[in-house]
């Protein structure tokens, strides 16, 4: 039972450690896993065994949350390869990609001035998903067919960049949905 806590996440659900995955058997290798550790199945064991099941438990969840997220899964193999991306260190240095979020965070703060502003920002967040998707994709391409690193830690710091854009459309979409009401 102690093996699952050296495991890297990959290893862990079996799994070939490439970024392109299936969600389906990711998701039943999580059942699974998380049947075989659960704490309730050691609660009558001793202090050590359900103490050691939490542990495992708590990892095939850190690994599961990893592994279904894109960026994450990402910067988790990058760093696998030997490339941690540190967050207050990582700039972005294409100044066409600085550009272009420069104008859709301009977009962003133009929202509440449009005639209908929830229209208005489902078709900015469509968007912005659309750019992200691709994104994925090319991260995809970059890590599983041994394309340039540089290239791959470059996609997971524009994709970083797409990730907070979404999360400032979420938090607008709500603020506009409380004014509506």
């Amino acid at each position: 039972m102690s093996s699952t806590l050296t495991r890297n996440y990959f290893e862990l659900f079996s799994l070939p450690q490439q970024y392109a995955l299936e969600r389906a058997e990711l998701d039943a290798r999580y059942r699974e896993l998380q049947r075989t550790v659960h704490p309730d199945r050691y609660a009558s064991a001793g202090d050590q065994e359900r103490r050691l099941s939490m542990q495992q438990a708590a990892h095939i969840n850190e690994a599961y949350q990893v592994l279904k997220d894109p960026l994450r899964r990402g910067r988790y193999l990058l760093e696998l390869r030997g490339h941690r991306i540190e967050d207050e260190q990582a700039t972005h240095q294409d100044p066409e990609f600085l550009m272009q979020q420069i104008e859709l965070r301009e977009a962003l703060a133009a929202i509440r001035s449009q005639d209908d502003p929830l229209q208005a920002l489902d078709r900015l967040a469509r968007d912005i998903q659309a750019q992200y998707r691709a994104l994925e994709s090319e991260l995809a391409r970059a890590l599983d067919e041994g394309e340039e690193i540089g290239a791959a830690l470059t996609l997971v710091l524009k994709m970083q960049y797409f990730m907070r854009l979404q999360n400032e459309v979420q938090e607008l979409e709500a603020d506009l949905e409380d004014e509506l009401c």
